[in-house]
């Protein structure tokens, strides 16, 4: 399970699209864009986890985006590009990218490189690993849930599934998928295991749901919807 984001600037739609994909698959959630000046502006405004970034777009190159990036911040860098000399190499690297990746690329290479360097660069979140929203936060770490500034009890499928949920926020899941993430491959158990502790999780958070809900979406599954 993954609360990071991921911002992936290319002007390829679909080479956008596929790493998107890819991306959610791994449960990161996913910040897609095709223009530079779009893609600094809303970093500046939001930064994100990570940013994967291609060097020729419209608007603002890559090379200029990762300069004004590290004028401020830290955050890694992956630039993923069709230039693959030595020279292109040497500079994104100089200009602070934490990784230089030539296209065309294997999308499986491209997630191992992402989680290889937030492993280095970001080991703090990875302890941590908390998801907050008003009047609720959630720590894997340490399995604590905090409702309207009150610590409740939650056994840990509950709030297991409860963090899944809400590190993908406004994203879709059936039955089927929360069994896979949450309790594993090898779980032979009915998928209406999964809505008796969506009943258990909504009788817990009904006096802090207010931004935020865990919400039905019939004949799909659940969702957590923040408005």
């Amino acid at each position: 399970m993954n609360a990071y984001r991921i911002m992936v600037v290319d002007d390829d739609f679909n080479i956008n699209q596929l790493i998107k994909l890819y991306l959610e698959k791994e449960g990161f959630l996913v910040q897609p864009f095709q223009d530079g000046f779009q893609a600094l502006k809303a970093f500046r405004g939001n930064p994100p986890d990570l940013v994967v970034l291609d060097l020729m777009l419209p608007g603002l190159d890559g090379w200029d985006i990762c300069r004004e990036i590290r004028k401020t911040s830290d955050i890694p860098i992956i630039m993923l590009t069709a230039k693959g000399e030595t020279f292109d190499k040497v500079l994104g690297l100089e200009l602070g990218a934490d990784d230089y990746m030539v296209k065309p690329f294997d999308p499986k290479e491209l997630i191992a490189r992402i989680k290889a360097v937030l492993r280095r660069n970001r080991p703090a979140k990875e302890e941590i690993r908390e998801v907050s929203y008003p009047n609720l936060t959630i720590n894997l770490s340490d399995y604590t849930v905090t409702v309207n500034g009150s610590q409740m009890e939650f056994p840990p499928k509950e709030l297991e599934l409860l963090y899944y949920l809400a590190s993908n926020p406004n994203k879709v899941f059936t039955r089927e998928q929360l069994l896979e993430q949450v309790w594993g491959f090898d779980f032979y158990g009915d998928s209406r295991t999964v809505d008796v502790h969506i009943k258990r999780i909504r009788e817990k958070l009904s006096k802090g749901a207010g931004s935020w809900q865990v919400k039905t979406v019939w004949g799909v599954g659940y969702k957590f919807e923040v408005k």
